[in-house]
């Protein structure tokens, strides 16, 4: 069970895409003609939940550091899929990778900006490495660690050759989108990434705030896939998993 502030974020979410649901005119087939229906009416009352249902069950069996890198390396050739996590310093992106993998510390977490400095790979069930990029924009950063970190992200997603199953590209949902993640979803909806948006940090909001939020968070992300998520509260893990296992 979640906590009220939880619940209700959720809740608040949901009943929002649901309005604007009920809102758009529904149709159904009609002797090869599309006629308008009168059967969302009342549907946009209920409670929307989905973020915790349990419909299918994905689980992480193992999982293990492979390797840092810097670079080019024959770790990126050995055929297996990659599920890459991007976002910027301190969003909780390795708490998001935690989360998934049921573990306190595969990925190294830290209050100090720029503690990522490699692109660390993780594997997966054997089967999947979990890709941790460095975290961009955090502004007290040395120039040197910022444009060392630019680059290194810029080659892995755009000048390497190597295809992403999918980008997690990881915000602060109490922040909302900063010029720094609009830029590199920009970036990425231009090489056609797979993206999936994680508002994290969820558990820090009520209700009202959340729901105002999620209204500016949907408008800047372009139609992209948007899970509300809290790596501290383990909310939207089934969700993600759902997405890139």
């Amino acid at each position: 069970m979640f906590n009220n502030i939880d619940s209700n974020c959720l809740i608040a979410i949901g009943a929002q895409k649901l309005r604007r649901t009920a809102e758009r005119p529904a149709y159904r087939q009609a002797g090869g003609r599309r006629e308008k229906s009168r059967f969302f009416v009342g549907f946009a009352l209920r409670p929307y939940m989905a973020y915790n249902s349990p419909t299918i069950n994905m689980k992480i069996e193992s999982a293990q550091f492979a390797k840092g890198v810097r670079g080019s390396d024959p770790v990126f050739d050995d055929g297996v899929p990659q599920v890459a996590f991007i976002g910027r310093s301190n969003v909780g992106k390795s708490s998001v990778i935690n989360s998934l993998v049921g573990s306190k510390d595969l990925a190294k977490t830290s209050s100090f900006p720029g503690r990522t400095q490699k692109i660390n790979l993780f594997l997966i069930n054997k089967s999947l490495y979990f890709v941790d990029l460095p975290g961009y924009g955090y502004a007290k950063v040395p120039d040197k660690l910022k444009e060392s970190i630019g680059a290194m992200v810029n080659w892995y997603f755009f000048v390497s050759e190597y295809e992403q199953k999918k980008v997690v590209l990881i915000i602060d949902a109490k922040v909302g989108p900063t010029e720094d993640d609009l830029e590199i979803l920009s970036s990425l909806d231009e090489h056609n990434k797979d993206i999936i948006i994680v508002a994290n940090k969820i558990d820090k909001m009520k209700k009202k705030e959340c729901e105002d939020q999620f209204k500016i968070i949907e408008e800047a992300m372009g139609g992209h896939k948007i899970i509300p998520y809290s790596a501290k509260k383990k909310i939207g893990v089934e969700e993600l998993l759902r997405e890139i296992l």
